[in-house]
């Protein structure tokens, strides 16, 4: 027995786990680690189910990304056009390795030579899908009286990706906000209190979960959240401002009085002075003198010495302003929830106006759709029925990422056969997935529901199954993990990780890098010494510690590449973005390309930026800072004393740069630059975007100047970027940015991948 695989709980050997695993005829739950073969499993339940006489088109498979479905349907077809050319030793290793019975593999052996020409006979092909796009496809046959009811055109455009719409919501929104005094209130008193970066971070979180949201709030989930303080502390007066009893008369005016008294006649100095503190506090009505008089900075009582006369009374006292302080936290945070869900319901009603004016459907929408098609009591059986009689086996890949939505749906299928065994039509259930690898709770993902779907398939008769082995990682790489998380489950902080063992049999090596002391603090400029800016750069550390560390694994990553390692071979991983931005950076410096896969945005790319500065500077001339970029980069490549020198100028006659530009008596580095922006500026006002871009990079020799510029490993992805911001120019959204700037920020607002090189030989730099 290998304690690595588990069935229901108890030990199993592993050839019967993938026996099971891989049965078409059982409802399974498939819980593994990476490397443990998941995807293996669910394609070769697929190939099992073929082989048992299963229509091709009666297989559901789902998973959550493009890139996963692809990759499973790759695997099949590759599976099957290799099959098709084996021997019969081959395909009887190939079919026990998948859980058939040692008898009935002599029978399949044909049957498996011959299935890839069948299915090319057949025409149809197994259905592998992604989520949205199979609740697309539920959507697409809802009758015309539900999309009505939801809010959705009877003819309607999918949009796959939110961000550009949302990018146009604001400007409805305030415009709204405007209109509405009581809902304008509420907005500027959490601007007042909270900042209007993180009430708009707010309000955007509550968009992304726009459809729980509504859900809750139907049921007045929301609003009842959080509770008002006279709920919480009934003992307490009702009042819009619980803090406000402290200056109040009755009870708790007499006994502070009493206790600053008291405080006032200790012996110690520093009591006495705060009971003086407190009397003059009382004295001037203000509440938080009264606060801090006998609470400390945290909101804790002050310590008192045991020897103070009426030390009871004092600590009484003491706990009543505590508890004034809790009511009235409570009364703000109820305050804040009720804005917020005002607010949410204004932006979600101002978004859903929107996407009805421009005949958009979004993915949250399919989503919604899709659980109202098959929870509906009208639509259900009717859904139900056409998915039954098409579907014999559902599989989910990849389930640690599915959100609770999407559960829901799936559940509202499949619950009528829970407690009956299956049914004689229910599909059969394959869940494959691993916790420890969410990583899209930025779109919702729960790993939670992982545990409501276990529940399920064991509802279903089903089986449980668990495998902490995997072929991926050596040895000492694995002990490391098994000994970091070991301990953070130990200390109750990661429950439910079981000890990982591995197959390979390269021993690998975990190494540190040393330590990087910490820059010392560099002492403040004094308040009167006067430097120019310009022309005297501040004294700061060399660089900050983010930076070293990078520094010091980008020239060690340089050592082993120089040793003959591949840049692709090596894999950089940070808990934040804005480390691998350094590490990058770094690697950069010393001619090594890296790829951040997750940044993919068009217009983060360096060159591209360049290009859009320029773009800015000639539709807003007066935008000197996009001006100093443009003359910066490859474009122009002047340098800082060049820069400096219209600075200097313009201190003196308090123009733009893009009109001093336009003067003579310039040094030699900018002469002829003004004439050079002034054609293209031009240009810009007379040309769509695309014409004008590409006489721009005629005229400037913009992608020699670019790719020249680059490290020899970056070229290839310079020369792609920018010949993709041409191609954007051209296509974005449908062409309808006719301006520079539209370009500009349709570029700036992100939703336009950059080019991705295939089999591009550079360090891959990702986020856990």
């Amino acid at each position: 027995m290998t304690p690595a695989y588990e069935r229901n709980g108890a030990p199993v050997a592993r050839e019967d786990f993938y026996r099971i695993a891989c049965d078409p005829q059982r409802h399974v739950v498939v819980e593994a680690c990476a490397g443990a073969g998941k995807t293996w499993m669910l394609v070769s339940r697929i190939l099992r189910a073929l082989l048992e006489g299963t229509a091709p088109q009666e297989i559901l498979a789902i998973t959550f990304t493009k890139k996963a479905a692809g990759e499973m349907r790759q695997r099949l077809m590759e599976w099957l056009e290799d099959f098709a050319q084996a021997d019969d030793e081959r395909l009887r290793k190939e079919l026990l390795m998948r859980g058939v019975d040692a008898a009935r593999a002599p029978a399949l052996i044909e049957p498996l030579r011959q299935l890839h020409r069948s299915l090319l006979l057949q025409g149809r092909t197994v259905q592998i899908r992604t989520f949205h796009s199979w609740f697309a496809a539920l959507l697409r046959n809802a009758p015309v009286a539900m999309l009505e009811e939801l809010g959705f055109p009877a003819a309607y455009e999918l949009l796959e990706q939110d961000a550009p719409a949302i990018a146009q919501l604001w400007r409805p929104f305030q415009a709204r906000l405007l209109r509405e005094p009581g809902l304008r209130a509420d907005y500027e008193a959490v601007v007042a209190t909270h900042g209007r970066s993180q009430t708009e971070k707010g309000l955007e979180a509550a968009l992304q979960r726009r459809v729980e949201f509504m859900l809750a709030d139907a049921l007045a989930v929301i609003e009842q959240s959080v509770p008002p303080a006279a709920e919480v502390y009934p003992d307490l007066p009702v009042t819009d401002a619980p803090l406000d009893l402290l200056l109040a008369p009755g009870d708790l005016r007499k006994a502070l009085e009493q206790a600053a008294r008291l405080l006032g006649l200790a012996s110690q100095p520093s009591f006495s002075a705060k009971g003086v503190e407190l009397e003059q506090a009382l004295t001037q009505g203000d509440a938080p003198g009264v606060l801090k008089a006998l609470l400390t900075a945290e909101a804790q009582p002050r310590k008192f010495s045991d020897k103070v006369s009426g030390i009871e009374v004092i600590r009484a006292t003491q706990t009543l302003v505590l508890q004034l302080l809790e009511a009235q936290q409570q009364h703000e945070a109820w305050l804040y929830q009720q804005r917020m869900t005002r607010l949410s319901r204004l932006l979600i009603d101002e978004y859903a106006a929107l996407k009805r004016e421009r005949g958009w459907v979004d993915m949250s929408d399919v989503e919604r759709a899709a659980l109202h098609l098959l929870s509906d009591s009208t639509l259900s059986a009717w859904v139900q029925e056409r998915l039954d009689a098409r579907t014999r086996h559902l599989l989910i890949d990849e389930f640690q990422d599915t959100n609770p939505l999407q559960w829901q749906a799936l559940h509202a299928w499949l619950s009528g056969y829970a407690g009956s065994g299956g049914g004689a039509t229910a599909p059969r259930l394959s869940i494959v997935g691993d916790p420890k690898q969410s990583i899209y709770r930025f779109r919702r993902a729960e790993p939670q529901v992982f545990e409501a779907a276990k529940a399920f398939v064991r509802e279903l008769g089903g089986e449980q199954l668990s495998c902490d082995h995997t072929r991926r990682n050596a040895p000492e790489v694995l002990a490391l993990v098994n000994t970091a998380l070991g301990q953070a489950r130990d200390a109750g902080e990661y429950a439910g990780f079981r000890t990982h063992s591995t197959e390979s049999q390269q021993a690998g090596a975990v190494l540190a890098l040393p330590a990087v002391a910490r820059p010392e603090k560099e002492k403040k400029e004094a308040a009167t010494d006067w430097r120019d800016s310009l022309t005297q750069p501040r004294h700061t550390p060399e660089d900050t510690l983010r930076e070293r560390e990078c520094r010091q694994a980008a020239r060690w990553i340089a050592s082993q590449i120089t040793a003959g390692l591949h840049p692709r071979e090596v894999m950089v991983l940070a808990r934040k973005r804005d480390r691998l931005t350094a590490m990058e950076a770094e690697l950069r410096a010393l001619g090594i390309p890296a790829l951040q896969p997750e940044k993919t945005e068009l217009g983060e790319a360096p060159e591209v930026q360049d290009l859009l500065a320029l773009l800015d500077v000639l539709v807003s001339p007066a935008h000197d800072l996009s001006l100093a970029r443009a003359l910066k980069s490859p474009l122009f490549g002047l340098p800082d004393e060049a820069l400096v020198e219209i600075a200097l100028r313009q201190r003196m006659h308090k123009l733009p740069w893009f009109d001093l530009l336009q003067q003579e008596g310039w040094s030699p580095a900018l002469q002829g630059v003004g004439a050079r922006l002034q054609r293209w500026q031009h240009w810009a006002a007379s040309l769509p975007p695309h014409d004008a871009l590409d006489a721009i990079y005629e005229d400037g020799d913009v992608l020699a100047r670019f790719v020249a510029a680059a490290p020899p490993t970056l070229r290839a992805g310079v020369r792609a970027n920018l010949q993709a911001l041409l191609l954007a120019a051209l296509q974005l959204d449908g062409g309808r940015y006719a301006t520079p700037y539209g370009l500009v920020r349709a570029l700036r607002a992100g939703g336009v991948t950059a080019p991705q090189a295939a089999g591009t030989d550079a360090v891959q730099l990702l986020t856990v």
